[in-house]
């Protein structure tokens, strides 16, 4: 079983990462797979590892707190790892955990595939159920969520948070939303602005 990875990246893709360990070739699909191209040398990547009939996959994370966490998420019945990945991509840990011990449903809904339901679940079956994750303040309420300042452009500002905890730049966000616009990129799912911004992001630098 592997618990984790260590080397440098050498390929990204808009759904994983190359790792070459030891003149190997790793695809481990990530979250937010751009988000290693900031990173310049070896990279440390936390893995679950998981063999079907049909494929043996890797998934990836930057810490080890992300990966308990989509272990978590695989646990509740409806969330499969890419549904898991899309929920990882969509939100911070530290947004997720928070909606999930304050019920937050709103936040939860808007996340990549979760619907009412699979929300409903997903708090029923881990709020008792995340020791070890998130903070106090979390389970308190005192860990502010994102503020629903404009609808239209909440999911911007769900990736843009997001991306600020990747250590982006309030500039750099500024500058790849601007471009994102000129482009006439609509304003879609977290996911997928996610996504689009960290490949700007990538080819910027």
């Amino acid at each position: 079983m592997i618990d984790f990875l260590r080397g440098p990246v050498v390929h990204l893709e808009a759904e994983y990462v190359v790792l070459d360990v030891q003149g190997v070739g790793y695809r481990v699909f990530c979250p937010n797979p751009y988000a290693f191209a900031k990173v310049n040398g070896p990279v440390t990547i936390f893995i679950h590892y998981q063999t079907r009939e049909d494929a043996t996959l890797l998934f990836g994370f930057p810490t080890r707190e992300e990966q308990k966490l989509f272990r978590k998420l695989i646990e509740v019945t409806g969330i499969g790892p890419r549904v898991a990945l899309g929920i990882l991509t969509g939100g911070t840990p530290d947004q997720l955990i928070s909606a999930i011990y304050q019920e937050n449903l709103t936040f939860l809904i808007k996340l990549p595939g979760i619907g009412k339901k699979t929300a409903q679940r997903m708090i029923l079956d881990l709020k008792d159920k995340l020791d070890g994750l998130g903070t106090a303040s979390m389970q308190t309420g005192l860990f502010a969520l994102p503020v629903e300042e404009d609808e239209d452009l909440l999911p911007w500002q769900e990736a843009r948070d997001a991306l600020k905890a990747l250590g982006y730049t309030e500039g750099e966000l500024d500058s790849v939303w601007l471009d994102m616009k000129k482009e006439g990129a609509d304003i879609g799912p977290v996911d997928v602005l996610m996504k689009k911004a960290l490949k700007l992001l990538y080819v910027a630098r």
